[in-house]
């Protein structure tokens, strides 16, 4: 049964916008360095804020998130590819 509402995802885009030569991605590795937002208040005055990923955050590519859907199931896999590191003799094990 066909439904008579409009799709959400095109309802809000205008016949007049042109996505043509979009380019998916084209800032995601400069939203990795950190960004700054300026916003101008409507009393005139002016606020910036930095904005940067915490220290730590890894980005997992497309092909290998399927894999490693949370945070541990990476550091699970992680620490088992270290225990397997020759020469650790000196250094503890990894749990």
């Amino acid at each position: 049964m066909k439904s008579d509402l409009p799709d959400p995802e095109i309802e809000d885009i205008l016949p007049e916008y042109d996505f043509t030569a979009g380019v998916r991605g084209k800032h995601a590795d400069t939203y990795q360095q950190g960004y700054k937002i300026t916003i101008h208040k409507i009393d005139g005055s002016i606020e910036e804020r930095d904005f940067a990923l915490p220290e730590g955050v890894v980005k997992l590519d497309p092909d290998v998130l399927p894999f490693f859907p949370d945070d541990e199931s990476v550091n699970r896999a992680l620490r088992g590819l270290i225990n397997l590191i020759p020469d650790r003799n000196s250094r503890e094990k990894v749990q």
